[in-house]
């Protein structure tokens, strides 16, 4: 047996599990459904709720007020307060486990963090009304989804008819978050293919995850890309990089945001637990003023920056950043003749 083919069938064996999906009814193999709940931060005068009024609900928690004495050490009993708060629901059929290659039938911590990062945005700004994006590894698209709410049209892209049947199913759960008017589209897209997709033909059942040519068309006007927790085995690192260069050479301008967790590994080359996969995703960047030098201008590079995830809100509820969450805002220099 080759020794690629030994690797290949380790990873189908081995079976991992999000963090995201402790405290999940054990023992289910297949296919489980949990909801998060998205609200509004209290405290935050940036956000404008009325924006996505008829998207936040109101609904009323109940909050217990503390225990107090007066002042003959006679117990006071307080009345029962409630809390108003504005939120939503995301039903999300999910695997609680899966092998290695089958990572996108679950819901990983860096794709909460960017759907903070979605939802902050579109809460405080126009910049995602009426636009074309697109999520690369999509999972089962959670951020691409609440996209659909200010954007005119989304892709959700991912690789292997599971993973896309899984995320078709995730769309039909949810389509009342999305604006009424916004399309939203799932579709293959194979990283190790060089981009444009082949077109497929729409009657053929088995390609119901192909490209029609308008669809491309419409990818090369969209100005945002994003993605989250594809960052864990370096040929998959370059091949999403390969990918990019396809898509943001090409017709309009496009910036990813591209959320990652850091996952470290005792290293016997170094001989100390290393976050090699996150080297190796940061060799492909220039920071933003590398760049700027014109010895870089004529030469076409990837420019990024890290953006400070303590300063987005969380929405998404009961679940943890941790301390190795990052979110980064990548562009393309397509360099000068």
């Amino acid at each position: 047996m080759k020794g690629g083919d030994s690797k290949k069938d380790k990873e189908e064996q081995q079976q991992v599990m999000s963090e995201v999906h402790l405290g999940c009814p054990p023992g289910i193999s297949g296919p489980h459904i949990s909801r998060f709940i998205i609200s509004l931060p209290a405290g935050i005068p940036e956000v404008e709720s009325s924006r996505f009024h008829e998207l936040f609900k109101e609904e009323e928690a109940c909050t217990d007020q503390d225990i107090s004495f007066d002042e003959d050490g006679d117990l006071v009993l307080p009345r029962r307060r409630r809390n108003s708060r504005r939120c939503f629901t995301m039903k999300i059929q999910h695997n609680i486990t899966s092998s290695i290659p089958s990572v996108g039938l679950q819901v990983w911590r860096a794709e909460l963090v960017l759907s903070d990062f979605v939802l902050h945005k579109m809460c405080t700004t126009t910049d995602f009304d009426g636009i074309v994006s697109l999520e690369l590894g999509a999972g089962t698209g959670l951020a691409g989804m609440l996209l659909a709410h200010a954007a005119k049209t989304v892709f959700l892209t991912d690789h292997g008819d599971k993973i896309l049947e899984n995320c078709v199913k995730n769309v039909q759960l949810n389509s009342g978050v999305f604006n009424c008017q916004a399309a939203v589209h799932v579709r293959e897209l194979d990283w190790v293919q060089p981009w444009p997709p082949k077109v497929g033909l729409d009657l053929v059942s088995q390609e119901r995850y192909s490209w029609s040519l308008s669809e491309l068309e419409e990818v090369q006007k969209a100005s945002l890309l994003v993605a989250a927790d594809v960052i864990y085995s370096d040929d998959l690192t370059d091949a999403l990089f390969g990918i990019l260069e396809g898509l943001m050479s090409q017709g309009s301008e496009k910036v990813l945001y591209l959320a990652l967790e850091k996952r470290y590994n005792f290293s016997l080359e170094d001989l100390d637990v290393v976050a090699n996969g996150y080297s190796h995703f940061r060799s492909y960047l220039r920071e933003d003023d590398e760049c700027e030098g014109l010895e870089h201008r004529s030469l076409p590079c990837f420019m990024g920056r890290r953006i400070n995830v303590a300063e987005i809100p969380q929405y998404v509820g009961e679940y943890d950043r941790g301390k190795d969450a990052e979110l980064w805002q990548i562009r393309y220099n397509k360099g000068q003749l």
